[in-house]
């Protein structure tokens, strides 16, 4: 590959286009642009540093302390279709699916009177924020003074003009907004042949406070080195003043894209899981973002990178002293301090506004709840846990909550395409059988009742540990009956691992210990989701359905992405006489390992999706079968003959199947077309089953069949009622 030729890019050409700019390998730079880069749009320092959301309120970041309503700012659409991103041959798609956002030309975002509005002016001072600089009296609002509140000298004017030259290298271009640290600069570096670059000076650095958050900034943020994170070059000072050098990120943030409506919610997931990627890496060094909302992340070309590291700081800072946006920050952190948890809650308040049609951050001021109904049913559990008001409730890590998010990525992009994304689970084994795939003795009915006892035996098991102990032995277990497993595991040193195993076993058998087994482990391994798996399981194997069901819903919530607990809420549900249709369909529409959705719905009546089981399957045959039944006892006055046609060559494609369940279910088309014969007429040349669609030739079938069935009989009383039924339809003659 080679470089980009349009200037200050240093993207590669990538089947014809850059994959940093997105410009074309051959398109020139624009004349009017300065050597320096070509066109861009939002700066690396927060284009708004503290913008905010897309409802146009005013206002600017604050400490945690404070609530303030956030401001916002953007300007130009959006650059592609939202339905782009598809997958690739079943590959789910990445960012770098969706359409590139290319640069904009810098110059035209540069303010010509750079000034801070009155109703935006407030005091630097973390534990202070109240308004400076406002109108009394009829006079304007002063841009330089000291906070009324607590004597804070502040200063909303401009430290740089055009064509200063800090630290001999950066030529100043223009201010392109004001942050919550202070003033944002565009300049070029004259010894890199005039690249963008973004300075960030302080917004008053006779503020130790502010001044201090520089320099903190300055020392590891200078280290900091990821593809989705702005980079810090280097740390300057001009007439006494310091100013952060960054990159100059082009594009368009996601503050801007919100403004146009709501965005497509897998489009969102995406961005979602590139913002994680991010966070990952900065708390896997200490460092927590702190400030992440829709204006400090921008698109550019075919990525996505956090911009603004003014509030970055060292996991474990004292509580208050981080600088947050006013709904989006976590509640704890007026007394805690920052942690992984609060930077997961900024990440679930940023997908709902970028998402949730109508949805703003804060109303009147004070941060607004997430929607009871954010669009989506896993979409909104993945939210509501990662803003859990407890931080202990949370998802663990970043990467924790990436991986449920990628799940519900899988099932919306299922939805939209209409074709599976299955993937193996971190959490679970695969599915260890299929329930409730038996037909019923009732004609009325296709399938059977599910059995509970099938239910439980056919879950996945949520997968060990393998870095406890025990492991290597659990997975050598070998036993026929869940009696004889739990001897073997009792007599292993007890693990975490081995507590778990045993409760399973207990669980699954229903065995009246499970309960006490469950109620010890709940105080051992406080929060782990396995034990309220098994109070499901052991609900399901006991009767015990209402514990099962909310056992289950609350795995569902803790694990919004994965498909066994969704299966095992379905389960749950239609024991207990209520509609698991929605949770059947959506581990269906996701996964099609997971056979035993596809017959919940069957059982529901949505007979169709058996024809879906993969060929591979080794329920397709009982699959098949359903679908033969299923035409078959049909109501008489809905019976097709089309229909019942189709189940007659589908039957007669089962070559390995047993050949007395051949005989019955032949048997049974050919009753349906007898009742359908009653009151119609096929054309000449209809047939079922290889029988001719006629009374004569039905009945002629249906008798021969009936006495072969008869002959290989079980037991005397079903010899006699089988040759009662030949009797039944022999054909009429005059005999």
């Amino acid at each position: 590959m080679t470089s980009c030729a349009q200037p200050g890019c240093t993207g590669t050409i990538d089947e014809g286009y850059c994959d940093l700019c997105g410009n074309a390998a051959a398109q020139p730079a624009p004349a009017a642009a300065p050597a320096g880069g070509p066109a861009g749009g939002s700066a690396g320092g927060s284009a708004g540093g503290s913008a905010g959301v897309w409802t146009g309120r005013s206002g600017m970041t604050q400490p945690s302390s404070a609530t303030r309503p956030v401001r916002s700012t953007g300007r130009s659409g959006r650059t592609g279709p939202a339905s782009s991103g598809r997958s690739r041959a079943g590959v789910l798609a990445e960012l770098a699916d969706l359409p590139s956002v290319p640069y904009r030309d810098p110059t035209s975002a540069v303010l010509a009177d750079p000034q801070v509005q009155e109703e935006k002016r407030f005091c630097a001072k973390l534990d202070c924020g109240k308004p400076v600089g406002r109108s009394a009296q009829g006079r304007p609002g002063r841009t330089e003074g000291f906070c009324p509140h607590c004597r804070t000298p502040y200063s909303f004017t401009p430290k740089l003009a055009k064509g200063d030259l800090v630290g001999g290298q950066y030529r100043v271009l223009g201010c392109l907004a004001h942050g919550g640290l202070g003033w944002i600069y565009l300049a070029s570096d004259e010894n890199l042949d005039g690249r963008w670059m973004v300075l960030k000076g302080l917004l008053n650095t006779a503020d130790a406070e502010a001044l201090a958050a520089a320099e903190a900034e300055r020392r590891f943020l200078t280290m900091v080195d990821h593809p989705n994170i702005v980079k810090i070059f280097n740390f300057q000072r001009s007439g006494g003043l310091g100013y952060i050098v960054m990159e100059y990120v082009g594009g368009q943030s996601l503050h801007e894209l919100r403004r146009q409506g709501p965005l497509p919610l897998r489009e969102t997931l995406m961005y979602g899981r590139e913002i994680l990627r991010a966070l990952a890496y900065l708390h896997e060094n200490g460092l927590v973002y702190c400030d992440l909302k829709p204006a400090n992340v921008i698109r550019v070309g075919r990525r996505l990178k956090l911009i603004d590291l003014g509030a970055v700081q060292r996991i474990g800072s004292p509580p208050g002293s981080s600088w947050v946006t006013t709904g989006y920050h976590a509640p704890e952190l007026d007394t805690q301090p920052s942690s992984v948890a609060s930077d997961l809650y900024t990440v679930a308040r940023t997908l709902a506004v970028l998402a949730v049609p109508g949805f703003s951050p804060t109303r009147g001021g004070v941060a607004e709840p997430l929607p009871a109904d954010c669009g989506h049913e896993p979409f909104t559990r993945l939210l509501r846990r990662a803003t859990d008001p407890d931080p202990a409730a949370r998802f663990a890590s970043a990467q924790e909550m990436e991986e449920q998010l990628v799940g519900v990525l899988r099932e919306v992009c299922a939805l939209e395409d209409g074709v599976p994304y299955p993937a193996p689970s971190a959490l679970f084994g695969p599915a260890r059988d299929a329930a409730g795939t038996a037909l019923a003795e009732d004609p009325q009915r296709v399938l059977g009742a599910l059995d509970p006892m099938a239910a439980v035996n056919s879950l996945p098991v949520p997968l060990a540990d393998p870095a406890d102990p025990a492991a290597g032995a659990l997975a050598g277990l070998a036993g026929s009956h869940p009696h004889e497993l739990a001897a073997q595991v009792r007599a292993m040193p007890e693990t975490p691992e081995t507590r778990l195993t045993l409760a399973r076993l207990l669980a699954e058998d229903g065995h009246a210990d499970a309960r006490r087994v469950l109620d010890e482990l709940d105080q051992a391994l406080p929060g782990d989701w396995r034990v309220t798996w098994y109070r499901g399981v052991a609900g399901l194997a006991t009767g015990d359905l209402r514990t099962a069901v909310e056992s289950f819903d609350r795995c569902v919530s803790a694990l919004p992405g994965e498909r066994a607990p969704k299966l095992a809420l379905g389960f749950a549900l239609e024991l207990a006489g209520r509609d698991p249709v929605p949770w059947y369909e959506s581990v269906w529409r996701t996964d099609h390992a997971y056979v035993s959705a596809a017959f919940g719905l069957a059982r529901a009546g949505w007979t169709g999706v058996l024809d879906e089981v993969p060929a591979s399957s080794s329920h397709r045959v009982a699959a098949q079968l359903a679908l033969v039944a299923a035409a078959a006892r049909t109501d008489g006055g809905r019976l097709d003959p089309a229909e019942l046609t189709a189940a007659g060559e589908r039957l007669g494609r089962l070559a390995d199947l047993d050949p007395r369940r051949h005989k019955q279910l032949t048997a049974e088309l050919l009753r349906a077309a007898l009742t359908w014969l009653g009151g119609n007429q096929a054309r000449p040349e209809a047939k079922v089953a290889d029988t001719p669609l006629t009374e004569r030739g039905v009945r002629g079938r249906l008798e021969s069949l009936y006495r072969e069935l008869a002959g290989a009989a079980r037991t005397r009383r079903e010899r006699h009622e089988l040759v009662d039924l030949a009797n039944s339809v022999r054909p009429r003659t005059w005999l």
